[in-house]
């Protein structure tokens, strides 16, 4: 049996230098090839729009490599945290089905990763409530990641929503006793918070027997793809290729992006970002060094480079749109799947919550 903490811990929200993070995140990396059933890991997104190639590059890859080599996911549809910023709106359903087709595009497999949607499961969202009291407002207000996200939204005022995501999402990450979160190293703050909400419950209600693990994060080494104005790719500035495009979407699109007046083609990222961006698309699809892409095209430009951009794309993702595609055309087999993953889901969140209610002595409603 462990010992109890010590109450004199100081367990508050503290900035874990990057090299840290770094050197943490790598010591996983090595357990999940070795040992992959022991780690439970929780990732998703908002259904606010199309998953384009930044998404697929950046994380959607890395997913189903994590998947296949035996990792416990669950992939989160955060539908409830598409009105931290904006209102809810009419197309939420379409949305939602759409993230869904995307997710199964890929590779995410139903049968080994549980996808569900943050509103279907009430006893996630239960849990938000003991947690708030874990933390005080001075330390949310420290968050710098909620700052950034408000400031970006264009929003005048941050709702309370808003305010308290960092909680929500440690509810997100522990209903399942997820042990590893995959994030860039902006949001690290936003793990920090939810490792802070484990180790206080613990101290607090079961100090003999931890019972929420601590979330370590998994650092991305994935490319940031710049989208076709060479600012970084991204679903609201309507600069991205996404997973959905055409053919002749994807020609259209490449054949607008930024190059520069140089007509000798190198990956020089630092100094030619936009051309760079292109070499960098390129290397990726076709799995090889962006330097021997560069190569290749040479004194042939910006327009040869463009051709083969997008030549690289519609091939590399010839048969994800194929899938997409059928997928989207049977929407009730989505929803069939989705709320199968929800059920078994709300399976997990309802133990949690039970446990959750005993430990905290408020279990005198039940029976």
């Amino acid at each position: 049996m462990e010992r109890p903490e010590s109450d004199s811990v100081d367990d508050g929200v503290t900035d874990l230098s990057f090299a840290d993070a770094e050197a943490r995140s790598a010591r996983l990396e090595e357990e999940l090839r070795t040992s992959p059933a022991a780690h439970r890991m929780l990732t998703g997104d908002r259904p606010t729009g199309p998953l384009h190639l930044g998404h697929y590059f950046g994380t959607l890859r890395n997913r189903v490599r994590l998947q296949n080599l035996g990792v416990q996911m669950f992939v989160l549809v955060a539908d409830y945290q598409t009105i931290t910023d904006r209102d809810s709106p009419q197309s939420l359903p379409e949305d939602v089905d759409a993230l869904l087709a995307d997710y199964l595009a890929v590779g995410i497999d139903p049968a080994h990763t549980t996808v569900f949607a943050h509103s279907q499961v009430a006893a996630l969202n239960q849990l938000l409530l003991p947690f708030l009291s874990l933390v005080s407002v001075a330390e949310l207000k420290r968050n710098p990641t909620v700052k950034d996200e408000t400031a970006a939204a264009g929003q005048a005022a941050m709702s309370g929503l808003m305010f308290t995501y960092p909680v929500h999402q440690a509810a997100d990450i522990l209903f399942c006793k997820g042990t590893v979160v995959p994030v860039g190293k902006d949001q690290l703050p936003h793990l920090e918070v939810a490792r802070v909400v484990a180790r206080r419950f613990n101290r607090r209600y079961s100090p003999r027997r931890r019972y929420f693990p601590e979330p370590a994060a998994l650092l991305s080494e994935a490319p940031v793809l710049l989208g076709t104005d060479g600012q970084k790719m991204s679903k609201s500035r309507n600069n991205a290729i996404a997973l959905s495009a055409t053919a002749d979407d994807t020609a259209c699109l490449i054949s607008r992006a930024k190059t520069d007046s140089e007509r000798h083609i190198t990956y020089d990222p630092v100094n030619r970002p936009d051309v760079s961006n292109l070499v960098l698309l390129a290397a990726l699809c076709m799995d090889r060094e962006p330097e021997s892409v560069a190569e290749e095209v040479g004194a042939d430009g910006a327009a040869a480079l463009k051709r083969l951009v997008t030549e690289a794309v519609n091939e590399s993702f010839r048969e994800v749109r194929k899938r997409r595609a059928d997928l989207i055309g049977d929407r009730a087999q989505l929803r069939r799947i989705l709320r199968a993953g929800n059920e078994r889901a709300s399976g997990i969140a309802d133990a949690t919550l039970a446990d959750v209610k005993h430990l905290m002595h408020t279990e005198y409603g039940d029976g």
